[in-house]
């Protein structure tokens, strides 16, 4: 028998009853399985929103690897004012007590302001900013491998909007620290990452790219020991709770990252293969935490040690 162990996690704007949540895109505005009570998920993220309607990159989008997805998606949606009027009320009238984290996303500083005062209009509990998407041309990973760009649209959003703003980093930089320290002076809440690390995969017969849009993001198993690195790195760094994401196909590698500094966890590429994958690992997440000696989730953050200290 497992011994009881506590998995409710708080965080700024952000009351979970367990760590665990979807990764933005997974499952668009709310698009879950029918046999997965949403209820059981510590908070739902919803895909991200910009200022109007996007149809993506071209197809193809999306290519499954042995250890990973790519995927140049685009950041298709129907624009921040269709997901503010329609997809958050729907949601929040179905899972009255699920937490909600809306996405924004822009081409332009304008842009990721206006969307977040829109999207917070409908009163999600919280807002996650995509400073970190490799698939647009503009915004996006242009603004988030910029410290001074970080620091500027956190906190001109932060003037504007009166939620807790987590701020969604790319991995696609020289310091992952420098990007979460700009994140906190702008008067972040929170931090999520990683998003998808920038890639090529190439077709051998005919020498193209096999996405549409020939470079595309990589997810999934294979990011899992960069992303584990870069939380570690940034919890050391900053104040600010981050919500660790990149490769989770386990709850192991859930307690992983909470391990290296993650006070919650986001899964998304794993849906692609097992379309249950969030509740497996909210499922097994209590009895490897108790394996751990751990009665509650939250003792566990960042308690990593390193080698380099240790005396032999």
């Amino acid at each position: 028998m497992t011994a009881e162990v506590n998995l409710a996690v708080e965080l700024s704007g952000l009351k979970l009853k367990n760590p665990v949540m979807p990764a933005s895109g997974t499952f668009a505005f709310g698009d879950l399985p029918e046999n997965f009570n949403w209820d059981e998920m510590g908070a739902i993220v919803l895909k991200t929103a910009t200022r109007h309607a996007r149809t993506g990159n071209p197809q193809p989008q999306i290519s499954l690897l042995a250890d990973g997805v790519m995927n140049a998606v685009g950041l298709t949606n129907p624009g921040a004012e269709v997901v503010a009027s329609e997809k958050i009320p729907a949601l929040r009238e179905k899972h009255p007590d699920l937490p909600i984290l809306a996405s924004g996303g822009g081409e332009s500083v304008e842009d990721y302001v206006e969307v977040a005062e829109i999207l917070a209009a409908a009163k999600p509990d919280a807002l996650e900013l995509n400073l970190s998407c490799p698939n647009v041309s503009e915004g996006g990973m242009t603004f988030g491998i910029v410290p001074e760009m970080v620091e500027k649209i956190t906190r001109l959003v932060k003037e504007k909007v009166d939620l807790p703003v987590y701020v969604k980093l790319t991995p696609n930089v020289t310091s992952i620290v420098e990007i979460a320290q700009a994140a906190e002076r702008g008067g972040a809440a929170g931090l999520t990452l990683i998003n998808t690390l920038l890639g090529l995969h190439l077709d051998l017969k005919t020498r193209r790219p096999v996405l549409g849009n020939d470079f595309g993001g990589l997810s999934g198993q294979a990011v899992k020991p960069v992303a584990v690195r870069m939380v570690a790195q940034v919890k050391q760094a900053t104040s600010l709770p981050i919500i660790g994401v990149g490769g989770i196909n386990s709850p192991e590698d859930a307690a992983e990252f909470i391990l290296a500094g993650a006070s919650a966890v986001q899964i998304g590429s794993m849906a692609f293969h097992d379309k249950l994958a969030i509740k497996h690992v909210i499922d097994g997440l209590p009895a490897v935490l108790a394996d751990m000696g751990a009665s509650d989730v939250t003792s566990l953050v960042g308690q990593w040690q390193s080698n380099k200290h240790r005396k032999i």
